[in-house]
């Protein structure tokens, strides 16, 4: 079966994601199937939308498929492994400036290269199943898919948490984050669906139908009183501030950022503390040079293989030598 599944119903262009057994991990095929069917939704002006959805509700898409980068870069592929990331960029830029309404239909895991697909489209409507992360610094990687843009803009410090712990969010905290739009409940996903293809009302009448009204949710608070100690300048003073202020939550990012590679941190941190200011098209070119820097580091294969290939989840970060040796944690402890 196709990885990818395009149609057109009614009026509205449909990409299905259809790699069940790998959670939607997308491939390069996948990216550009997804881009030709873009460019014929473009031209049919019969179509008011696309809809991204996944034909499963196990996941929408789990992120980019690290597991055939890992191993083009083990074989010291690197221009392939680079045209994988050069490809799913691009199509990113096409999204975030795409003509017609893109919808993302989201319900269940969604992780990285989904957030890419979703987050910078026009409207992201999420379940009570949707889980939202971006954990690449845990193999040896960094957030990307425009991370550094749509992170750095997070409200309270929360991108950045999510950005080095890899922390997930849903439901009321991921709305009031900025990466959904909208809210409804899974039992009402297929009448909204069939809504957008083949009803004839409005688009925001559609979504006033079907989708939640939220207000002030105290959820913000006790998310803020997590995420404080993410506004400091270095992950030494990150690391210090969470050890003087415990809770739970707090215990939990510390123990993350311990287990992180200390090169991802570092470099995640520097890309979310620059990208505040930079647009998306900006983001996203530095991501590049990122990537080309971090696929021929052995931290992203020690990453992936502890993580996604054995899932013993005990990387030997080669980085921990390296950044001592460069002497960026003793700058940074003198900071």
């Amino acid at each position: 079966m196709d990885d990818v599944i395009v149609d057109k119903k009614g009026r509205a262009g449909v990409i299905s994601l259809n790699r069940p057994k790998a959670m939607n991990a997308l491939n390069l095929r996948m990216i550009r199937a997804i881009d030709a069917a873009l460019t014929w939704f473009q031209k049919d002006a019969e179509l008011d939308f696309v809809v991204l959805r996944s034909n499963h509700g196990r996941a929408f898409c789990a992120g980019g498929d690290m597991r055939a980068v890992r191993e083009l870069v083990l074989a010291e592929k690197f221009a392939q492994a680079e045209r994988f990331f050069e490809e799913e960029y691009a199509l990113i830029k096409r999204i975030a400036t795409f003509e017609k309404p893109y919808i993302s239909l989201i319900d269940g895991v969604c992780m990285g290269g989904g957030l890419g697909l979703s987050v910078h489209g026009d409207y992201r409507i999420a379940t009570e199943r949707a889980l939202f992360a971006m954990p690449e610094t845990m193999i040896g990687f960094f957030p990307d898919v425009g991370g550094s843009h749509f992170l750095s803009r997070m409200p309270s410090h929360a991108g950045i948490w999510m950005g080095l712990t890899g922390a997930s969010v849903r439901g009321f905290d991921a709305h009031g984050l900025g990466i959904s739009t909208h809210m409804t409940v899974a039992d009402c996903m297929g009448d909204l669906f069939d809504a957008l293809c083949y009803g004839d009302a409005r688009l925001p009448d559609i979504l006033d139908e079907f989708c939640a009204s939220l207000g002030y949710q105290p959820d913000t608070l006790l998310l803020s009183d997590t995420t404080h100690c993410f506004n400091q300048p270095t992950l030494c003073s990150i690391m210090d501030c969470l050890e003087k202020h415990t809770s739970k939550r707090r215990e939990v990012a510390l123990n993350v950022l311990r287990k992180a590679s200390p090169r991802s941190l570092q470099e995640t941190l520097t890309l979310l503390r620059n990208g505040q200011h930079l647009s998306l098209v900006e983001c996203l070119d530095r991501e590049l040079e990122a990537m080309r820097r971090a696929i021929r580091h052995p931290d992203l294969a020690e990453g992936v293989r502890a993580v996604l290939v054995d899932k013993d989840h005990d990387p030997n970060w080669a980085s921990f030598h390296n950044i001592i040796d460069s002497g960026v944690i003793a700058q940074e402890n003198q900071r």
